[in-house]
């Protein structure tokens, strides 16, 4: 079962949003977002139009990191069912409604911005694409990154649902390091 194009980018621009928000481990190195920084950077990964909105609204730093928070407990979450619970009330904070539209160059696909304006219609957006993972897949596609000296976050939609990691450089950083100790062992 594939999960539509739209809720995939969706699901991953949540990822996007809480790793350039939170601080802590990226890839082995310390990591402290720049608050002036969030806006341009979240900007380049959406739509032109969205980004322009985005980038007058004066409060739109303060506001994507209040929502980058409140969607990074699905990530930590122990197992699907926690992670459900608070999909959960993400839904219902954020008003999620499904609707069809038609955006340019793209046929008829699915929305759920709910009633809430400005940077939370994105909440409503980002929940609904990860209820829909969990509907879709049906176990957990959510985590932290599993390699060293990384807190980065991921969503798993590989047919496998094999993914550990939150970049293919901290796949490689964790092969190498496991290749090494072996080494070392003989």
């Amino acid at each position: 079962m594939l999960l539509a194009c739209n809720m995939q980018r969706q699901a991953r621009l949540v990822v996007e949003l809480i790793n350039l928000t939170v601080p802590g481990l990226a890839r082995g190195r310390s990591y402290q977002p720049d608050a002036g920084d969030l806006v341009p950077a979240f900007a380049a990964l959406i739509s032109a139009e969205a980004a322009e909105s985005l980038v007058a609204d004066p409060d739109a730093g303060t506001a994507l990191a209040k929502l980058a928070y409140s969607f990074q407990p699905v990530f930590t979450a122990a197992d699907v069912r926690a992670a459900a619970g608070v999909i959960n009330e993400l839904l219902r904070r954020y008003q999620a409604r499904p609707y069809l539209t038609e955006d340019v160059g793209q046929p008829f696909h699915l929305h759920f911005h709910g009633d809430v304006g400005g940077v939370e219609t994105f909440g409503g957006e980002f929940a609904s694409a990860l209820a829909l993972v969990v509907d879709t897949y049906g176990e957990m596609r959510f985590g932290v990154c599993e390699a060293a000296e990384c807190d980065r976050v991921y969503v798993d939609l590989t047919r496998n649902g094999a993914r550990r990691y939150c970049s293919d450089a901290c796949s490689s950083r964790a092969k190498m390091t496991a290749y090494r100790a072996r080494q070392a062992r003989q």
